[in-house]
């Protein structure tokens, strides 16, 4: 079992939390600890295991005078029972859900995963709050990841976090009312910054840091759940492995979203002839989220896909930490011991059926599904 300790890096620190188990762990003792507040903000909310414990830690830190707020998307957690935080407004918790409407709910989701507490540390990472998140991502639950972080960027996460509540409305109003709170000029990018993108904040920005990273890349790790890049991404790879460098994807043997994996297919062979390495994890399903750039690390909510890319409110830590990547490559390389390598002259004898699956998900997720979001997206500009 991997175990990582605190690095230090001028003002800020940080650990790997390199399983969904003790993500969610840390998640739970950073809010018992909370003395001021805290701020939560996921995707998927499940009532049973995790759930419950959640729902009690909130309301053990609202009943000790800490002011807590609670943002979780509709559609993510539509298994939620619509009284489950019912004891907890009643105390004086604040629960929003971000795009109650139904018509944007297949459109627009707020797929952040972060948690702020005290305005001193945040954790970030891919991992929800259900029963599949409890494990270590190989004898049991899925393979996920976070990263438990304090310093200045702390105070930047707390800020986005205040946006995504006065958007969760998801109306006319509120999202006026998000772009006047995330406006002003483009910061530059420093050794930690943050990347935030969704319909209101700056356009672009999260896209052209990574192409910006990926041109001058020699080494690339990459872990994604959902595998869908760009075609300018999907040349900068090919154009590291060029200069001699190494491109490593570890991707899903097994997924949550099985038409996703098989879009991811589709790109299989154009990668692998580009000298691209391309694995798929073997013992669970994966639903990790990390990129290592050379000494740069991105960790976050944000999935290599369309959606991750173009259409979900997302949120990565860029970190230009030599220590944190080189221990990011440890859990990689860990993961590949337990990933299956594919071979190009293997890959080319697949069936028939298996290919034609695959081009008709690729153009399924890559065409229609952001057709469908921008169509619906339009109704609120």
């Amino acid at each position: 079992m991997l175990n990582f300790e605190w690095l230090q890096r001028g003002a800020h620190r940080a650990r790997w939390l390199p399983d969904s188990a003790r993500a969610v762990d840390a998640v739970l003792e950073v809010i018992n600890a909370a003395r001021q507040s805290v701020s939560f903000e996921v995707y998927i909310i499940r009532p049973e295991g995790p759930g419950e414990a959640l729902r009690s830690a909130l309301l053990a830190a609202v009943q000790r005078g800490v002011r807590v707020r609670l943002l979780y998307d509709a559609f993510g957690s539509e298994a939620l029972p619509p009284g489950f935080f019912d004891e907890l407004r009643a105390a004086g918790g604040e629960v929003r859900v971000f795009s109650p409407a139904r018509r944007l709910r297949l459109a627009m989701r707020d797929h952040r995963k972060l948690l702020v507490c005290d305005d001193s540390t945040a954790v970030v990472g891919g991992f929800n709050i259900g029963p599949e998140y409890c494990g270590d991502g190989v004898s049991a639950g899925w393979f996920d990841l976070g990263l438990q972080i304090s310093g200045p960027v702390v105070q930047e996460l707390q800020r986005g976090f205040d946006a995504m509540f006065a958007l969760a409305p998801l109306n006319t109003r509120a999202l006026y009312a998000f772009r006047r709170m995330v406006s002003g000029p483009e910061p530059a990018l420093t050794d930690i910054t943050l990347l935030q993108r969704g319909m209101g904040w700056p356009r672009g920005r999260l896209r052209r840091a990574l192409h910006r990273d990926l041109r001058s890349a020699r080494q690339v790790s990459c872990v994604a759940a959902y595998f869908l890049p760009s075609s300018r991404i999907r040349r900068e790879l090919a154009n590291c492995r060029r200069r001699s460098g190494r491109v490593q994807l570890l991707l899903a043997g097994l997924s949550d979203v099985p038409i996703s994996k098989f879009a991811s297919e589709h790109l299989y062979a154009r990668l692998m002839r580009a000298g691209v390495e391309v694995w798929e994890y073997q013992p669970q399903i994966l639903h990790a989220k990390l990129l290592i750039i050379d000494d740069l690390v991105y960790v976050g909510s944000c999935n290599l896909d369309r959606r991750g890319l173009y259409i979900n409110y997302e949120l990565l830590l860029r970190l230009q930490w030599p220590e944190l990547a080189a221990q990011g490559r440890q859990l990689f390389d860990a993961a590949l011991e337990r990933s299956r390598r594919f071979d190009h002259a293997e890959w080319r004898r697949r069936s028939w059926w298996q290919r034609w699956r695959a081009v008709c998900a690729y153009w399924l997720v890559s065409r229609i599904d952001p057709l469908m979001a921008r169509r619906a997206m339009r109704s609120l500009d």
